[in-house]
C-alpha cells in the first residue's frame, strides 16, 4: 500500500466518512454517463450550450436520471472528455471508495489508476477512430480526447492518415501489454497448449491464495508472512530490504483477482480482533487456553483441507551447492603394491613364529590411508598374547601406527592395522557425490569420509545424537568440522536446518559468515552470529535451554514425542499456527574449542551443555563439541555421559585415548585427518574427507550470493544476572498498537510475545519491541525464560489511569 493509503487509513473513522463519500459520488457520475448514453438523442441538443444552457432548462425536459446535474456531468464526460469509456473514472472512484470505506486494500491504488488511463486513452482513441469511417453513428464513442488525437480534424489523422493512425495505436496497445503484463508473443502460435496451461495454474493459484494465510514461518519472519497475506501492518524495514523482489511479485498479484479469496480465509480472524477492539473497556474473562480451543473448533477441519505446508516455500527458488564448487584432491584411486603386500605379510607371519604363535590364515584390505590385515590363529592360541605384541610387530615391520584389534567385532579373525607407504587423501567432493550419500533418508547426514574398506562412511547425526571430537593441534580437528558443517548445507535447505558456532579463536569458522542471514541462529539484537565472546557464549547455551523447553512444550500439546513426528504433524496441517504451532527446523550446536571455554567459565558453560546434551535430541537440538587438550577436567564424567558418539583424531598419549574414546589406540593413529569413530562399543577407523579453505569460501559465497531471510534466525532472549539491559522509554518512538496491547495483556493477565502476536496480528519482531516498551513504561516485569512475564496491573481501570500519563 502507498503512503498516501497509510495516511488515511490511520484516521480511522475520517477514512470510513471519505470512502462512503467516494461511493455516493461515484455512483452518482456513473449513472449520470449511463443515462446520459441511454437518453443521448434527447439530451444532447439540451446540454449543448453547456452549464449556462442546461441551467434554463425545465427540470421535466430532460430524461437524465440525476437531473440537471446529470444532465451536464453525462454531456461534459461523454462529449467533452472520453466519450463511452468515461466511465471507468467513475468505477475507479468506487474502488477507491470500497477501500477506505471498508478498511481493506482490497484494490490496488496505483495499479487501478494506471489501467483504467490507459484504456481510457485506447478506448477513446480507438472509437474516434473508426467513427471517421461509420459517420451513421452519432453518440460521441470517443469523446472530445479521442477525436483531439484521431479524428478527422484532430492532431494524428492529417499528418499519417488512417492507416499510420492505426498502426500507433496498435503499436502503443502492444507496447502497454509487454508493460503491464509482460506479454509473450509465441504464445499466440500455441495457443491450445496456453490456454490449458492457465487453466490449470487457475486452479492452483485459488488453493495457494488459501493456503498464504495459514503457512505458519519461524517466529523471526512473521512480519514477512502478515506482508505476504496484504494486512499491511507496518512491514519491517529489514524484511523489505532483503525481501523485496518477493513482496513485488505478491503485490503483482494482489491487484489481479487473487486478493478476493486470500481476504475470504482472513476475515473471520480479523473480525475476532475487530469487534474486541471497538469495546475495549467491558470486562470479560479472557483464558489464553478458552481461546485456542475454540480455534481448534473453528478452524481445524479448515487446515487439514488445505494442501501439505511447505516449509521451503519463502526461499522456494534457493539452490543448494553445485558439487562443482569442490576441487579433486589427489587421483581418487587406491594404490594397490602388490610387493609390499607380500613383504608386510611375510614379516608379520614370522614375528609371530618367533613368538610360537601359528596361524591358520591372512588376508589383506587395502583403505585409503591404512591396510588391514586379518589373522586367523591356530585353536590354542590365547588373543592377549598377539596383542602384547603389537610393538614387535611395528618394530619387524619398520611402520608408526600399528593398531591391533584383538578380536575383530562380528568376526572371528584378529586385525592388524599397518599405515600405507603412499596414503591416499579423500577428497570431499568424491564422498559428496558418492550414490551412499546422495540417496542417503538420514535427517542430518554427516559424510565423514571412508572406512578401511575404501567405502564412503556416513553417519546420521539426529541418531548420534551429540558428538565430542578431540585430537592433536594439526592433526585434522578443523578439516573434520568443515566436512560436517559442508555436508549438511549440501543436504539440507535453510528452512530446515539452523546452526549456532562458538568459536573462541575468531579464525576457524568466521568463513561462514556469509551463510548468515540462510543458516545462523543468534541472540537477539546480536551483531555478529559467531559467537567469540566467552559471557555470549553463556547466554546462548541458556538460550538454547529456553528454547528446548519451548520446543518440548509444543511437542507435549501436539502428543508427540520427537521433533519428526511433529513436523510430519504439522506439514500434514494437524497441527494449526492459530494454537502456537510452528515449524521446527533443526539446530546444531558446534563448538570449536571447548577446552578455553571450560577454563574460563566453568561450571557457566559445561551445566547448559549437560542439559542439552541429556534432553535435546528429542526436539532436535543437536551438540558437535570440539578440543584439543581431552584431559578430564575438560571433557568431564557429565559430559561423556551424554556423549555416546565420539571421534578422535591423533592424540600424544594412550591416556587422552581413553579419556575420550574409554580406550587406547588414538595414540596410534598417524595423523593427517586419520581418525577412529567411537558409536558406543563399536570403534571404526576412518579416513577424513578433506576440504580446503577456498572451497568451503566458494560454498559459502554461492549460498550468500542468494535471496535470503531478512537476518539470522532469532533465539530466546537469555540475559544474565549481571547484563539484564536498562530499557528506555521514549514516547516518540511508542508503536501505535502500544495501547491495544497494553489492554490485551491486562485483560488475558499474560505478558508474552505470543499473546500479542496472536491478538494484534503483527510479526514476531514488531511484538518483541512492544513488549520491551511495556516494560519499559511498567506495565509487565522482566523476560523469564519460558514463563510469561509478570503483569503489575490488575485492572483495565488502573492501567488506563497509567496510560494517561503518556498524554
Amino acid at each position: 500500500m502507498d503512503k498516501e493509503s497509510k495516511s488515511y487509513f490511520s484516521k480511522n473513522k475520517n477514512s470510513k466518512i471519505f470512502g462512503l463519500t467516494l461511493i455516493v459520488f461515484a455512483v452518482i457520475i456513473l449513472l449520470s454517463i449511463i443515462s446520459y448514453l441511454i437518453f443521448f438523442r434527447a439530451d444532447q441538443s439540451l446540454a449543448i450550450g453547456g452549464w449556462e444552457q442546461i441551467k434554463k432548462v425545465d427540470y421535466y425536459k430532460t430524461q437524465n436520471w440525476i437531473n440537471k446535474i446529470g444532465l451536464f456531468i453525462g454531456y461534459f464526460f461523454v462529449d467533452v472528455l472520453f466519450g463511452v469509456f468515461s466511465i471507468c473514472i467513475p468505477i475507479v472512484l468506487l474502488l477507491y471508495g470500497i477501500n477506505f470505506a471498508f478498511q481493506r486494500r482490497v484494490f490496488g491504488f496505483f495499479s487501478t489508476f494506471r489501467n483504467a488511463i490507459l484504456l481510457i486513452i485506447l478506448g477513446s482513441s480507438f472509437f474516434a477512430l473508426w467513427q471517421n469511417i461509420f459517420n451513421s453513428i452519432h453518440v460521441p464513442l470517443g469523446g472530445g480526447f479521442g477525436y483531439y488525437l484521431a479524428g478527422k480534424e484532430g492532431v494524428l489523422y492529417p499528418l499519417i492518415g488512417f492507416i499510420g493512425v492505426f498502426l500507433l495505436w496498435v503499436l502503443v496497445t502492444l507496447a502497454s501489454f509487454i508493460w503491464l503484463f509482460d506479454f509473450d508473443f509465441t504464445k499466440l502460435f500455441n495457443f491450445k497448449e496456453e490456454f490449458n496451461k492457465i487453466k490449470k495454474q487457475s486452479k492452483q493459484d485459488q488453493k495457494s491464495n488459501l493456503e498464504n494465510f495459514d503457512e505458519e514461518l519461524p517466529a523471526k519472519h512473521y512480519d514477512t508472512l502478515f506482508e505476504q497475506d496484504h494486512i499491511q501492518i507496518e512491514p519491517e524495514t529489514e524484511v523489505q530490504d532483503s525481501m523485496e523482489m518477493d513482496i513485488i511479485s505478491v503485490h503483482d498479484a494482489t491487484e489481479e483477482n487473487d486478493i478476493e479469496s486470500t481476504f475470504e480465509v482472513i476475515m473471520p480472524h480479523e473480525e475476532m480482533i475487530s469487534n474486541f477492539d471497538e469495546n475495549p473497556l467491558i470486562e470479560i474473562e479472557f483464558n489464553e487456553d478458552n481461546i485456542i480451543e475454540d480455534a481448534d473448533e473453528h478452524q481445524q477441519e479448515r487446515f487439514e483441507n488445505l494442501p501439505p505446508y511447505d516449509p521451503r516455500k519463502e526461499l522456494s527458488n534457493y539452490q543448494f551447492p553445485s558439487i562443482e564448487l569442490m576441487a579433486n584432491h589427489g587421483h581418487g584411486k587406491t594404490i594397490i603394491d602388490k610387493e609390499q603386500l607380500d613383504l608386510n605379510k611375510n614379516q608379520i607371519i614370522r614375528t609371530l613364529n618367533d613368538f610360537n604363535i601359528t596361524i591358520t590364515s591372512i588376508r589383506a584390505t587395502v583403505g585409503p590411508t591404512v591396510t588391514l590385515y586379518e589373522i586367523t590363529p591356530s585353536p590354542g592360541i590365547r588373543i592377549s598374547k598377539i596383542k602384547s605384541l603389537e610393538d614387535d610387530i611395528a618394530l619387524s615391520l619398520a611402520a608408526l601406527g600399528i593398531r591391533i584389534i584383538a578380536p575383530i567385532p562380528g568376526k572371528g579373525t584378529i586385525g592388524i592395522e599397518v599405515p600405507n607407504l603412499h596414503k591416499q587423501i579423500v577428497s570431499m567432493k568424491s564422498v559428496i557425490q558418492s550414490e551412499k550419500f546422495q540417496n542417503s533418508n538420514m535427517e542430518l547426514p554427516l559424510a565423514l569420509g571412508k572406512n578401511i574398506s575404501n567405502e564412503v562412511f556416513v553417519a546420521d547425526l539426529a541418531k548420534m545424537p551429540h558428538l565430542l571430537m578431540a585430537g592433536a593441534t594439526g592433526k585434522g580437528k578443523s578439516v573434520g568440522i568443515n566436512s560436517i558443517l559442508v555436508s549438511l548445507l549440501y543436504k539440507k535447505h535453510p528452512a530446515e536446518l539452523k546452526f549456532v558456532l562458538v568459536d573462541p579463536k575468531k579464525v576457524e569458522l568466521s568463513i561462514y559468515s556469509t551463510i548468515e542471514k540462510h543458516y545462523l541462529a543468534k541472540l537477539p539484537n546480536e551483531e555478529d552470529a559467531i559467537i567469540t565472546d566467552v559471557k555470549k557464549v553463556v547466554n546462548t547455551l541458556n538460550s538454547l535451554c529456553i528454547e528446548m523447553d519451548d520446543r518440548y512444550d509444543l511437542l507435549k500439546k501436539a502428543q508427540v514425542r520427537n521433533i519428526k513426528e511433529y513436523n510430519e504433524k504439522f506439514i500434514s496441517r494437524k497441527l494449526s499456527p492459530l494454537n502456537g504451532h510452528r515449524f521446527l527446523p533443526y539446530f546444531v550446536l558446534i563448538i570449536d574449542e571447548f577446552a578455553d571455554l571450560i577454563m574460563t567459565a566453568g561450571k557457566e558453560v559445561e551445566l547448559p551443555i549437560a542439559r542439552l546434551a541429556q534432553l535435546a535430541r528429542a526436539i532436535g537440538i543437536h551438540l558437535i563439541v570440539a578440543t584439543q587438550r581431552p584431559s578430564v577436567n575438560v571433557i568431564t564424567g557429565l559430559i561423556k555421559a551424554n556423549f555416546p558418539a565420539r571421534i578422535s583424531f591423533a592424540v600424544s598419549s594412550s591416556i587422552d585415548s581413553k579419556t575420550i574414546l574409554d580406550t587406547k589406540g588414538a595414540e596410534q593413529l598417524i595423523g593427517q585427518g586419520d581418525m577412529l569413530l567411537s558409536l558406543g562399543s563399536e570403534i571404526v577407523r576412518l579416513q577424513c574427507a578433506f576440504i580446503d579453505t577456498p572451497e568451503v569460501d566458494a560454498i559459502g559465497r554461492h549460498i550468500g550470493q542468494q535471496q535470503s531471510y531478512s537476518s539470522a534466525y532469532d533465539l530466546p532472549e537469555y540475559y544474565g544476572e549481571d547484563d539484564i539491559p536498562m530499557l528506555k522509554f521514549d514516547k516518540k518512538d511508542i508503536d501505535e498498537l502500544f495501547k491495544d496491547a497494553a489492554r490485551e495483556i491486562v485483560l488475558s493477565q499474560m505478558g508474552s510475545i505470543s499473546l500479542i502476536q496472536r491478538k494484534l496480528s503483527i510479526g514476531h519482531n514488531r511484538a518483541g519491541r512492544i513488549i520491551d516498551q511495556l516494560e519499559a513504561f511498567g506495565v509487565v516485569g522482566p523476560n523469564k525464560g519460558s514463563k510469561p512475564r509478570e503483569v503489575y496491573f490488575k485492572s483495565l481501570d488502573e492501567l488506563e489511569r497509567h496510560l494517561e500519563t503518556l498524554n
